[in-house]
């Protein structure tokens, strides 16, 4: 079956992307049983699935309004290789894709934004997909950053010790290795890792992912709970909507309002 998308060839440089920064999406095709399989329970694997789909359609939309508002191009770098058709339905037609390579996550970090150097962009923002909320404000201003004259990368931490964002203006391999990949320490490491290389790194608001209950249980109360106790951010319509539709969530979020407290 043949896809409506542009794949990105790495060995070809164009002139198109030259002074724009690459917004792009680390996404995974999403199958049941193979994205969101720690929100299962409280979800089916069906339902994770569908909600990863949501999350993807909301980041691409709070994508598209950042890049009304900076020099860039929004693309997803996806994994694996041959599932190109699972984002029908997801992605615009003509939109950007590049095939992940490399093993570990820290790889296809790497090897991503070496891919989008290589295609001509002249920054490249890499994102994760578990964060449909994040002010799109967030966006623009790592794309400006990072087209700007001085030297720095930058990050949106997480508040797991993660980040949802990593910018560069080069790919420094070393900003990727010896990283506790999936634990507290990633942002703390990779701060390390500049600091090794001499490059500045600019931080961005913190915000938070969705990766297991308790982080969907906060998604849900910054959606519909009347309480000022977490920021609002994105609107993120496709995964509220969703949600809406959803009734497992009510005891994990009072047990993550109280907490909270």
């Amino acid at each position: 079956m043949t896809h409506p998308f542009r794949l990105l060839d790495p060995s070809r440089s164009a002139a198109e992307f030259n002074g724009k920064c690459a917004l792009a999406v680390m996404a995974k095709a999403p199958r049941p049983g193979k994205v969101k399989t720690r929100l299962s329970p409280p979800l089916t694997p069906e339902e994770a699935a569908e909600l990863n789909a949501c999350f993807l359609r909301d980041t691409i939309a709070n994508l598209g309004d950042a890049i009304q508002a900076a020099p860039a191009e929004w693309v997803i770098s996806y994994t694996p290789v041959g599932e190109e058709t699972a984002f029908r339905g997801i992605l615009t037609e003509g939109a950007l894709l590049l095939p992940q390579r490399g093993d570990g996550f820290g790889e296809r970090l790497l090897h991503s934004a070496q891919d989008l150097f290589a295609c001509g962009f002249s920054a490249v923002c890499l994102i994760d997909s578990d964060s449909p909320t994040v002010p799109t404000q967030q966006f623009v201003t790592a794309a400006n950053l990072l087209l700007a004259p001085q030297r720095t990368a930058v990050i949106g931490p997480s508040e797991d010790g993660g980040y949802y964002l990593i910018g560069l203006q080069t790919p420094d391999s070393r900003l990727f290795e010896d990283i506790a990949w999936s634990t507290e320490f990633v942002t703390q490491q990779t701060l390390e890792r500049a600091a090794e290389i001499g490059c500045a790194v600019h931080l961005l608001h913190e915000w938070y992912d969705v990766d297991d209950a308790c982080s969907l249980a906060r998604l849900n109360a910054e959606f519909f709970e009347a309480t000022d106790r977490f920021p609002r951010g994105y609107n993120a319509p496709h995964t509220r909507e969703y949600l809406s539709g959803l009734s497992f969530f009510e005891p994990v979020t009072a047990a993550i309002m109280e907490n909270a407290g």
